[in-house]
């Protein structure tokens, strides 16, 4: 299966298209050196990341104060905390985005699972059909319910070169797939996770608009046991569409990772924390949550109901998913 490659040429001059969007403004950082996608190199790669020291870096020609505010707030959120983190934060309206260690990669854990999603509906605007009936079935599952099965079922019906193409499309060019059918250790950045949210918040040439309503709505649905993290601190008002991961693994403790996107004010805007090194889930998830919170609340000044923190919930602690056992941990 292959997309359909005319497309790609366009993408790279402009991905939004005629939407007047603010530009992604990549930091210095982002520019970081490719990392071959297997286990034995997540190893390598996450060695980098906890070595990192990176201070979070917000820009906005409009709202210098604003940018300021936040750049403190997201440091001051992971003050004293063990976990290692990557913050992306874009708030188009505003003109507003913020960075920290925004090339460094981390185990995709269950984020993933929106990349197979948008690999799955681009496949079915290429094949000018709607989802079959099983595809939206497993896609629903996998999103809402973060279910394994049926993201490992997707995975291998599209394949790595296809899910690869929609990367390439996406010009998520740091993004590295996991090996064979180890999905969740697909090294992702900060950077192209925002990337990501951004194609499924503004019209483009890669997704058309109801590919993306349909990946936000299920977003949207995801059930309340798993809508922890960057959701945390975010006006009531707003619709919030969520994917989490989780996923213990040595030698770098829990990765928590939160990805979501805010609709119903202006043209939205989108958090993503990743974090590792974190000695149980419980805690990785405190420590996304302390950066949801700071950054919501900064947007959103004005807000008066804002999205409490979740009760714990008994399934935490309890891994998203295996992977197989090998150098980068245990299955």
């Amino acid at each position: 299966m292959k997309f359909s490659r005319g497309l790609a040429g366009v993408v790279t001059v402009t991905l939004l298209g005629s939407v007047p969007v603010p530009l992604l403004v990549a930091p210095a950082s982002a520019a970081a050196p490719a990392v071959a996608s297997t286990v034995a190199a997540s190893t390598v790669v996450a060695s980098t990341v906890a070595a990192s020291t990176v201070a979070a870096s917000c820009r906005s020609a409009d709202h210098p104060a604003l940018a300021a505010e936040l750049a403190r707030d997201i440091d001051r959120a992971l003050r004293g905390r063990v976990s290692t983190a990557a913050v992306g934060v874009d708030d188009p309206g505003q003109d507003v985005q913020c960075w920290l260690d925004s090339s460094a990669h981390f185990d995709s854990a269950s984020v993933v699972k929106v990349i197979i999603l948008g690999a799955l509906l681009r496949l079915a605007a290429d094949q000018h059909r709607n989802l079959t009936r099983t595809e939206a079935g497993l896609a629903t599952a996998m999103i809402t319910r973060s279910d394994n099965d049926a993201a490992s079922a997707l995975w291998d019906e599209l394949g790595h070169r296809f899910i690869q193409d929609f990367l390439d499309l996406a010009q998520m060019n740091r993004t590295y797939l996991g090996p064979g059918p180890a999905w969740g250790l697909t090294q992702i950045t900060a950077y192209d996770e925002v990337l990501l949210l951004r194609l499924l918040l503004n019209q483009n040439r890669v997704l058309d608009t109801a590919a993306r309503d349909y990946a936000l709505g299920l977003m949207a649905r995801v059930i309340p046991s798993q809508r922890w993290g960057v959701p945390v601190g975010a006006p009531r008002s707003l619709t919030v569409h969520v994917k989490n991961g989780w996923l213990p693994l040595d030698p770098h403790g829990w990765r928590i990772n939160s990805i979501g996107c805010f609709t119903g004010r202006g043209g939205g805007y989108s958090i993503v924390v990743l974090t590792q090194d974190n000695p149980t889930m419980t805690y990785g998830i405190d420590t996304v949550q302390a950066v949801a919170r700071a950054v919501n609340h900064d947007l959103n000044p004005r807000a008066t109901s804002v999205v409490p923190a979740p009760a714990a919930s008994q399934s935490w602690e309890t891994p998203d998913e295996l992977v197989p056992a090998g150098p980068a941990g245990s299955g």
